[in-house]
């Protein structure tokens, strides 16, 4: 698997991990945040090498879903990118106003939780 679909996979398990069941968010905490190899997590849970694989593909499309009905990823990227640009904004032209500042700041914090 290249880097760029392992790490659209590992964004999706930030967002949604808590959707899985805990079966599903076992494997995929193994396999994509711990890095254990197939054969090792088919070893420490007691399973074939299969099991783990039909497992994470499940689990990584049940994940592919989520945001696909959900956009929560997309959603905070926005909020992310508007928070910067109104960041800029007050800083350039309002920068006295510190009501205003602070607003921003909270606006700019709200998805680093």
């Amino acid at each position: 698997m290249d880097m760029k679909k392992t790490n659209e996979i590992n964004l999706l398990y930030n967002f949604y991990h808590t959707l899985l069941t805990s079966k599903q968010d076992k494997y995929m905490n193994l396999y994509y945040v711990e890095d254990f190899s197939l054969g090792e997590i088919a070893e420490q849970l007691h399973v074939s090498r299969q099991a783990v694989l039909d497992n994470i593909h499940r689990s990584v499309s049940s994940l592919e879903r989520f945001e696909k009905e959900l956009n929560l990823i997309d959603k905070t990227q926005e909020i992310d990118d508007i928070a910067n640009e109104l960041s800029n904004l007050v800083s350039n032209k309002y920068s006295n106003d510190k009501e205003l500042l602070a607003l921003v700041t909270r606006i700019s914090k709200i998805n680093e939780m």
